[in-house]
């Protein structure tokens, strides 16, 4: 029997590939040849049939697919802290929207998302999406740290550093697309900011471009009680049904927050197919509503998981995302069986891949998919005994034991250890970034 040569070999004590669903294998390998797993097989049976350039031997560790944080404002980690225990009115035009008018810029975003990526990627993010000004130097700061990235480049019908209207903004958008149109790891699309910051003409254009380049969009919408409030008095429609009018919902749009839904929203994400980007630990901290999950996935429509900025959230940890949207989850829906730990990690994962329309590279562990891998070492005491490893890994915040990460097969972090990023100037200009700060 010829023994094939591969590039990388992962050996693990259990695998949780997430599909198929409830699947937990033991003692099993994962085998990588030009970025992606070409298969999956027992370890005891390895050696008979590939040799590895590199191994990797995990035997205290559950090896998963890497997170997907599905909504963020990467940048914003320089706001960490900045502004807390606010209400989201005073939070955001008193403090966020004053220090960003003073502060934003492309030197402010570049190392803002220096710093969200080596966080993300010690807490186990492989891809993320942001969506804030100057996207071009996010999307560097992805390319260089080798994270997959969906960047959503903001659109307001005013000016902003970034731009000064819809159509400059939809120029420099669709600039950036071009430049990044071949790139394996990095998708850009629109990112109509909300209902309150874009006009009709504007939605218009975007549901028209959008399908003729094959474009997602992504938007805030229903994120508080007050803005489909103010919506409804102001035109008699809940903002949903003005989107679903202008034909913006589709299967390629992403609904960010949705904390106020009633029966005739959920028909409406049936009839279109957009799917529910749901951030429960930044609409906790902000009081800006619950996303009534449970009913959703049950509804049939796809619910993945973000973060939001850490602004508003303190964290980029999408492990405690996981475990904050299975208990708020289950204390909504008043039912103790209501999203299960298979149902959150899948939003973490599967569901994030699939509502930015990349589940055929990612989101999971099968033979094709590209090799977005992160490992979790569960040998402390913390995590003993193991009786269940989908609730550990749902349950038990493991951002902080998660030891190898690699993206389309480069090993991005080994044993707590960044390979691509420089944490010692990612820190120091962090602290350059409080002190400007704390003049305001």
């Amino acid at each position: 029997m010829t023994i094939q040569t591969v590039d990388l070999i992962i050996h693990a004590k259990w695998i949780i590939p997430v599909v198929p669903k409830n699947t937990v294998l033991t003692d099993c390998s994962l085998v990588i040849n030009d970025n992606r797993i070409i298969a999956i097989k027992p370890t005891n049976n390895i050696e008979q049939l590939f040799s590895a350039i590199t191994e990797h031997d995990l035997k205290e560790h559950v090896v998963m697919p890497g997170l997907i944080n599905a909504h963020g404002h990467a940048a914003m980690n320089l706001l960490r802290g900045y502004a807390d225990d606010l209400a989201l009115d005073t939070w955001l035009n008193d403090h966020i929207w004053p220090a960003e008018a003073k502060h934003v810029s492309a030197e402010f975003v570049k190392q803002g998302a220096e710093l969200a990526t080596a966080e993300m990627i010690r807490s186990g993010t492989t891809t993320f999406s942001d969506m804030y000004f100057f996207p071009e130097e996010t999307a560097a700061a992805a390319h260089s740290s080798g994270m997959r990235c969906q960047i959503t480049f903001p659109i307001f019908d005013f000016p902003c550093a970034w731009g000064n209207g819809p159509d400059d903004y939809i120029s420099k958008g669709l600039t950036l697309r071009d430049d990044y149109r071949n790139h394996e790891r990095i998708n850009v699309i629109f990112g109509p900011h909300a209902p309150y910051t874009v006009g009709d003409d504007t939605f218009v254009r975007l549901s028209s471009l959008a399908p003729e380049i094959q474009s997602g969009i992504q938007v805030h919408l229903h994120e508080t009680k007050g803005e489909v409030e103010a919506a409804v008095k102001e035109s008699g429609k809940r903002p949903i049904q003005r989107l679903y009018d202008l034909q913006v919902l589709t299967p390629t749009t992403q609904c960010v927050h949705m904390t106020q839904i009633n029966d005739d929203d959920i028909a409406i994400l049936q009839q279109t197919g957009a799917h529910i980007i749901h951030c429960p630990e930044s609409n906790l901290k902000l009081a800006s509503g619950f996303c009534p999950v449970d009913k959703l996935l049950k509804a049939g429509i796809n619910v993945a998981l973000g973060t939001d900025g850490a602004a508003s959230n303190n964290n980029l940890d999408m492990f405690g995302e996981m475990h904050t949207a299975a208990l708020l989850g289950k204390a909504v829906a008043e039912d103790a069986a209501a999203l299960s730990a298979q149902q959150v990690i899948e939003m973490a994962t599967i569901n994030g891949a699939i509502a930015m329309g990349i589940e055929s590279d990612t989101g999971s562990l099968e033979v094709g998919k590209c090799a977005d891998i992160i490992a979790i070492k569960l040998d402390d005491i913390e995590h003993a005994p193991l009786h269940d490893v989908l609730s550990h890994v749902a349950y038990t915040h493991n951002g902080h034991r998660i030891s190898h990460s690699w993206v389309n097969g480069q090993l991005l972090m080994q044993e707590r250890q960044l390979t691509t990023v420089n944490t010692k100037e990612i820190a120091s200009n962090a602290k350059e970034w409080q002190e400007r700060l704390a003049q305001n």
